[in-house]
């Protein structure tokens, strides 16, 4: 709408929001480790209980490479890998689901709060010289 007070919203080049706005963090509420903490650091994150994923725990009922938290056009979403016993996010069973701030993720016995916050500023580069 063109009435001189509407601002039109662009995202970058690429279409897709820029990654380094927002920063994500699982905190482990049940299944070991309460309390800890695990920043997700990069555009897709996988979970399970490994070999060959980003975020590894010891737990019989999640699945090698359980799920996938990815960041796309601006939002983070949760993607069952095809695991065995299933995704739950908020007390609903997903295959796949946009996260919010607050979430609860369920993956076997481990229970999750997703943390989601832009941030106001670029994170700091520093640059320091070998001397």
């Amino acid at each position: 709408m063109q009435d001189g007070r509407t601002i039109e919203r662009r995202r970058n080049g690429s279409g897709l929001e820029d990654f380094a706005h927002w920063a994500a963090t699982l905190v482990v509420v049940r299944g070991g480790a309460e309390g800890s903490e695990h920043e997700l650091a990069r555009r897709r994150v996988v979970v399970g209980r490994g070999p060959g994923v980003d975020l590894a725990f010891s737990d019989p009922e999640m699945s090698q490479q359980h799920a996938a938290i990815e960041f796309e056009h601006g939002v983070f979403r949760v993607v069952d890998l095809g695991s065995t016993n299933g995704v739950c996010v908020n007390g609903e069973r997903v295959e796949e689901r946009e996260l919010e701030h607050g979430d609860r993720i369920v993956l076997g016995m481990h229970v999750f709060r997703v943390l989601i916050e832009k941030r106001d500023a670029m994170p700091r580069v520093y640059v320091l010289s070998e001397s």
